[in-house]
């Protein structure tokens, strides 16, 4: 309860200071809600849960495709970690973002104190805690399925970040500019054919001269990244991450231009 102290001039000084909360505090806050909202979800859960763990399992102890030479984990953990970013940063955000579009969340969030960049800040950092949470599961289930990753986590990191910076712009990207129904529509098709055609269960070679044109899709560059990494050893893949950096410049650089809240 606001209380009024009396100044002598008949104005009063209200304790608490009425007016919005810092910054920083109010992303901190919608961060939380968001996060929750998203592990609360059911389709949401099991998009970036449960069906990259199931995957995870199945192609490692079930020989159905051919990964190559050496275990077949070492082969499809980095895949699974770049299906569960794709799954979070760009399949998750853009049915989540489209339907609060379609009922008018973002249009009344965008009148709050709440700045908009502030909003999108706030995505983009549940998006980056949920995956931190997605890495740990599946890093465990894979080492506990005999995974041995190798390479120098900091080239791992960088790569994540740049997989769901470019994930992140091609979500909103849908999700702005779509209607909600064509927006669930589209991401699941594109989580679907992605996940099929984008090198995380199959090697790319599989594919012949298409596997060319393939990998210049974000979630070949970040499978074929991490795999180079955690499975090889490699230095850090400067062509897969040129390649995220492209699509993430396009995809943000598109959504901040056309993306509309109402």
């Amino acid at each position: 309860m606001s209380t009024v102290t009396g100044t002598g001039t008949g104005t009063g000084t209200y304790a608490p200071k009425p007016g919005a909360a810092p910054v920083g505090r109010m992303i901190a806050a919608q961060t939380a809600l968001e996060t929750r909202m998203l592990l609360r979800n059911g389709e949401q859960l099991l998009l970036t849960v449960i069906i990259p763990s199931l995957l995870l399992v199945l192609f490692s102890t079930v020989d159905i495709v051919d990964t190559g030479a050496g275990k077949a984990v070492d082969f499809l953990a980095p895949g699974v970690l770049a299906l569960a970013v794709m799954s979070t940063a760009f399949t998750g955000q853009a049915i989540a973002t489209g339907f609060e579009r379609r009922y008018g969340v973002l249009k009344r969030l965008g009148a709050s104190p709440l700045p908009r960049w502030a909003l999108m800040t706030a995505k983009t950092l549940s998006v980056l805690v949920t995956e931190v949470l997605q890495v740990v599961l599946l890093t465990v289930i894979a080492l506990a399925l005999g995974w041995s990753p190798q390479g120098n986590p900091l080239w791992v990191l960088v790569l994540l970040v740049l997989g769901t910076a470019a994930f992140s712009g091609l979500g909103l990207l849908m999700a702005g500019t779509l209607k909600a129904e064509a927006t669930l529509a589209a991401a699941n098709l594109v989580f679907l054919l992605l996940l099929v055609g984008g090198g995380v269960m199959v090697p790319l070679e599989k594919f012949g001269a298409a596997g060319d044109v393939l990998a210049l899709l974000p979630i070949s560059a970040l499978s074929d990244g991490l795999r180079d990494v955690l499975q090889h050893g490699t230095g850090m893949p400067w062509g897969d991450a040129l390649i995220l950096a492209v699509w993430a410049v396009l995809g943000l650089g598109a959504a901040a231009k056309f993306f509309r809240w109402e």
